[in-house]
């Protein structure tokens, strides 16, 4: 295996524990910092810019591989179709070897190229999911201050109500006595006219503690 595709190898099976990591079950916490590390440091950000660069040579790599199997392939089946009745054992090993190393090749940077589209997507959904569960904690936190605000509100207005009832009872109960009070000076004042009269009718004199 040629260096390049050694390097292909190395980036395959980092991308492999790269993704053991992200899907681990990782505490909230926990998971919420090491992503927003991986988002927002620019340390990681130039990694990612280079690996981006590095998966442009891989996709050559991998266009390159694809054609020597297409190559390799149409070689052995040329070879096949115009042979005369004997085998040569060498030129089938030295073509089966060939197909073998091209199709090694072309999966190699194929599944490397496939993982990096697998694991920029699942960092974006997972990061997502992360943003969507503190939202979601705010608007209960939110929503459980609004209910909390909206029962004491509540009972405020019931108390209010309660005291307007009172006041409006004590205040029949005064309008009661006021109206009492004023029977009770007509009618002492009704009295008082009617002794008046009934000492004048008789003579005598109007004695109204006696009375």
């Amino acid at each position: 295996m040629t260096v390049y595709y050694t390097l292909t190898f190395l980036l395959l099976a980092a991308e492999m524990a790269t993704f053991c990591v992200l899907v681990a079950p990782l505490p909230h916490t926990v998971r919420k910092r090491f992503f927003n590390f991986l988002s927002e440091s620019p340390i990681i950000a130039k990694i990612a810019y280079g690996l981006k660069i590095t998966f442009i040579f891989v996709a050559i790599l991998f266009v390159d591989a694809l054609q020597r199997m297409w190559r390799v392939t149409a070689e052995a089946d040329l070879a096949r179709s115009s042979g005369s009745g004997g085998h040569d054992v060498r030129a089938e090993t030295n073509f089966a070897a060939r197909k073998f190393y091209a199709q090694r090749n072309t999966y190699l940077t194929g599944f490397c190229l496939f993982l990096s589209l697998v694991l920029t997507r699942t960092f974006y959904i997972i990061l997502d999911l992360i943003h969507t569960q503190e939202e979601y904690a705010k608007l209960k936190q939110d929503t459980a201050k609004s209910s909390s605000k909206q029962i004491a509100s509540e009972e405020q207005s019931k108390e209010i109500a309660d005291l307007k009832k009172k006041l409006a009872e004590a205040e029949a109960k005064t309008r009661d006595y006021d109206i009492l009070k004023k029977q009770v000076a007509q009618n002492q004042s009704e009295y008082d006219r009617l002794a008046t009269e009934y000492n004048k009718a008789t003579g005598g004199v109007s004695d109204k503690r006696k009375d």
